[in-house]
């Protein structure tokens, strides 16, 4: 399977302006149909605290998302991007994975940024999720999840062999983004994408290093510090011949995870 990471410069809490960017650069990219193409955390606002400009149901319905379904449709591809809902009187930072049937799965942030104001705002999930794509089981995790390896740990043990991250990572603890990439996949002896910004925005700089990561701990695609969308293939044979050779995640002793939903 092919994945194709679009490491964008958030033009902030302005929607139109960054999808039509994508809408151009995804008809230049001319995926093939079975690929999947993923978009940073709240891949149309940037990482903004302002509801009234973020969030789905305040001014533009359900247009952000609807995006994402237009992308999956016309491409045939599963399309992943982060968006803010509403369910009730609660916030939500979301992925989402839709399908080129219009279908979509969706998982909300299981871990809120507190030191960046996200807790006073959103209301964190409840439950993980995996999801199947192209004989793959993939599972999705939103940036500071990255900092909590039971999460990983628990997607792997439900089955996940992709799992992939969407985030609005800062430049100043870049570093700790691609260590942590590198970890969770080695932990969990499975590929990990993480997808990341540029630019900045009134908080914070960005410098990308969207990167894959095998699951012996190589990094196989590097997007660097520039706006780009990059291309990589990925093997399920690698990630089950590895676990059959070198079963690490069969011999954990104790094996409770936290609740995944498992969507097929």
């Amino acid at each position: 399977m092919q994945l194709h990471l679009f490491q964008t410069d958030i033009r902030w809490e302005k929607p139109d302006e960054n999808k039509d960017w994508l809408v151009t650069k995804v008809g230049e990219l001319k995926p093939n149909a079975g690929d999947m193409l993923i978009l940073p955390e709240m891949y149309a606002t940037g990482f903004s605290m302002n509801v009234d400009k973020t969030v789905e149901a305040k001014h533009h319905g359900k247009h952000n998302i609807e995006f994402l379904h237009y992308l999956a449709k016309s491409t045939g591809c599963c399309v992943v991007g982060g968006v803010a809902t509403q369910s009730g009187t609660s916030y939500h930072n979301e992925a989402i994975a839709t399908f080129p049937d219009g279908k979509d799965q969706r998982y909300q942030k299981y871990q809120l940024f507190t030191a960046g104001g996200e807790s006073k705002v959103f209301t964190a999930g409840e439950d993980l999720l995996n999801f199947e794509w192209r004989q793959w089981c993939v599972g999705l995790s939103i940036c500071y999840d990255l900092r909590f390896p039971e999460i990983y740990r628990s997607l792997a043990l439900n089955g996940a062999e992709l799992i992939v991250n969407i985030a609005n990572w800062p430049r100043r603890r870049i570093n700790h983004w691609v260590q942590l990439l590198a970890a969770r996949a080695i932990e969990n002896q499975c590929y990990v994408a993480g997808v990341n910004r540029v630019g900045e925005d009134p908080d914070n700089h960005y410098t990308g290093r969207s990167i894959v990561v095998d699951p012996h701990g190589k990094i196989i695609a590097d997007a660097g510090s520039e706006p780009v969308i990059i291309s990589v293939t990925v093997d399920l044979n690698t990630v089950k011949s590895w676990r059959s050779e070198f079963p690490a995640l069969t011999d954990t002793r104790h094996q409770t995870t936290l609740r995944v939903r498992k969507q097929s």
